[in-house]
């Protein structure tokens, strides 16, 4: 997990966060509202306590409107889902992407959609690793020598 990357969700807070997700903003009373509809009764001061949480892990943000705090959420849902796909390749997958891609692509396979996209993923990819990869120089020695 970078410094940038805020620690994974828990449970309750991914409920939480999936309500900022679909709608964009909701205030304390919303996102209970949300969270009953899907037949999760949660009192008031648990989900203030829940997005408090969530805020100060990075997860959430807010504004105020009058005397209301409005939250959002503060990192897109792809961050959520990376740092839970992080966490299995190195759990399960001993930190290696290719072992992982190759179990889902033999037990599940690919479309051809599906697989054109990846493919431009993973080129897009080679592209920022090679941008980003130390470029090697010949040292003093090797330059003297003409080399």
């Amino acid at each position: 997990m970078t410094k940038s990357t805020p620690p994974p969700l828990t449970e309750s807070q991914r409920e939480v966060m999936e309500v900022f997700w679909k709608h964009g903003e909701a205030t304390v009373s919303e996102v209970r509202e949300y969270l009953a509809g899907l037949g999760r009764h949660v009192a008031r001061n648990t989900v203030q306590t829940t997005i408090v949480r969530l805020e100060a892990k990075g997860w959430a943000k807010h504004r105020e409107c009058g005397r209301t705090f409005v939250y959002s959420a503060a990192q897109p849902k792809t961050r959520s889902l990376g740092v839970k796909v992080a966490q299995m390749v190195d759990r399960f997958f001993a930190g290696s992407p290719e072992d992982m891609v190759t179990a889902l692509i033999e037990y599940r396979g690919l479309t051809e959609e599906e697989a054109t996209r990846i493919t431009a993923m993973i080129d897009e990819a080679a592209e920022k690793a090679k941008e980003t990869s130390p470029k090697k120089t010949k040292s003093k020695a090797t330059r003297k020598r003409g080399r």
